[in-house]
């Protein structure tokens, strides 16, 4: 498949703190290409709840206008959004099938409709469920295969893990993107979007968690023997360490968040005890000075408290001895110097920053070099995996596309010049679309004179509704 058949995916990441917006594609090499990227700060989100729409919507349309100018020539109708927040839930679930025709080879078909039985899981009563995902099947008495598409059955089995959430959270969240004059094409657990963005296939083989300290949360994943073994959201994180330094220094919020970024450490024992930071005093106040240590101390004593959280769950599943790919840390909050001593330290385990590096094609922005933005590039990714899987399709130009014509080349900083075989390329799709619109104009003029009731079967495919 050529770059121009690819389709452009963006990523919408409304976090705690920031709306993050990126587009990207995949190259031939089926390396992520960066072809926008805006952020605005993030209003009407708190703990990754939407609390206040007008605000939530302006901050979104903020982004993605930023992610415009980046790229005039780029049209954005459709995105692919995470969602996290402490009413995420999530379950373990089992389920299977006796098939009819056992003298066939269990197909595709077979393992969508396993998987759509799941929905019909009982629920608590105004939860919702975001996602399924199989973790291994079993096909009669032989368990833990990966893919038993092509065996031959009688009774196809599968251990799923359900994600659930608050149905009035996942309502108001994609009620901020429709009038934001957007589509969801889907809800994504960030801690999952952020896997796929730092994890490799030797990181799933020997198993890791994931730990992503945003905003608002810490969202956690944890993968073992290649499987997603365990998902949470941990209602703490950077906001909290935040509300930590006003309070125990007496700062104004904005004072807190500077510090925090500029002169924070997340161990006190590495903290320069002769250091001091001056604060302006307010309306003729003298200035005030705070210590870098009693800083430290207090992000150490938060981040802590936050790691203490993730080994209790890593505990809970019995995989603490199981990880020996240790904890990947990314986020905004992995940003904190000597986080992963501290995650060491606290958990037992080795740790490491995870970058969003592991999937993009060279050149990128070097901005994008940064843990934060792990989500969004993750859910790029999350598209492209259910475009490839067969689970998304995508008919035309209906959804994102470049807006490119002869004269007007694509901006060098986030697109390689078009050669011209590709706009022959394009020149010859049209042509052919063209030539099949006509074809079904004669074939609706025929049948509108036979049975003018069944008009809406052959509308154009450009007007069918992705799926």
């Amino acid at each position: 498949m050529s770059k121009k058949q690819q389709p452009i995916i963006v990523g919408l990441d409304i976090g705690t703190t920031k709306v993050v917006a990126i587009a990207g594609r995949k190259n031939e090499y089926g390396k992520l290409e960066i072809l926008g990227f805006g952020r605005a700060d993030s209003e009407g989100v708190n703990h990754g709840v939407v609390i206040n729409i007008e605000q939530c919507v302006h901050s979104v349309k903020l982004a993605i206008s930023r992610c415009l100018e980046n790229n005039p020539l780029l049209n954005v109708s459709e995105v692919y959004v995470g969602i996290a927040g402490k009413h995420i839930k999530s379950m373990q679930a089992q389920g299977s099938r006796v098939r009819a025709n056992v003298d066939t080879e269990i197909s595709k078909d077979d393992i969508d409709q396993l998987l759509r039985d799941q929905y019909k899981t009982y629920l608590p009563t105004g939860d919702q469920i975001i996602d399924i995902i199989a973790q291994d099947y079993t096909v009669d008495n032989i368990p833990d295969i990966i893919n038993p598409v092509g065996m031959s059955g009688v009774k196809v089995g599968a251990n799923f893990h359900v994600i659930t959430g608050d149905g009035t959270a996942i309502r108001n969240i994609k009620r901020c993107v429709d009038r934001s004059d957007l589509k969801t094409c889907d809800l994504i657990l960030q801690p999952i979007a952020s896997a796929a963005a730092v994890m490799n296939p030797e990181d799933m083989e020997a198993g890791v968690a994931i730990v992503d300290i945003g905003g608002g949360t810490t969202d956690m994943a944890v993968f073992c023997d290649g499987i997603l073994k365990h998902t949470a959201v941990i209602p703490y994180a950077g906001v909290n360490i935040t509300n930590d330094i006003l309070t125990g220094l007496r700062v104004l919020r904005s004072q807190a968040e500077q510090m925090k970024v500029q002169f924070g450490t997340a161990l006190g024992s590495e903290a320069n005890r002769s250091s001091y930071i001056t604060i302006p005093g307010l309306r003729g106040l003298p200035p005030k000075e705070v210590s870098v240590v009693n800083l430290a101390n207090i992000i150490q004593a938060r981040m802590e408290e936050i790691l203490d959280y993730v080994m209790f769950d890593i505990k809970q599943m019995g995989l603490e001895n199981r990880l020996h790919g240790g904890i990947i840390l990314t986020g905004g909050g992995a940003r904190l110097k000597h986080i992963t001593q501290l995650t060491e330290y606290v958990t037992g385990m080795g740790a490491r920053i995870g970058y969003p590096n592991e999937h993009l094609a060279g050149g990128y922005n070097d901005a994008l070099m940064n843990p934060m933005y792990s989500t969004c590039i993750g859910l790029i990714l999350r598209g492209y995996y259910d475009y490839e899987s067969g689970r998304t399709e995508f008919y035309g130009n209906g959804g994102n596309y470049l807006k490119v014509s002869i004269d007007e080349p694509v901006a060098e900083e986030v697109q390689d010049e078009v050669e011209e075989e590709d706009f022959i390329e394009d020149l010859a799709t049209d042509k052919k679309r063209e030539k099949f619109k006509k074809r079904q104009d004669t074939m609706r003029e025929l049948f509108d004179r036979l049975r003018g009731k069944f008009m809406d079967l052959f509308e154009d495919l450009d007007d069918r509704e992705l799926k």
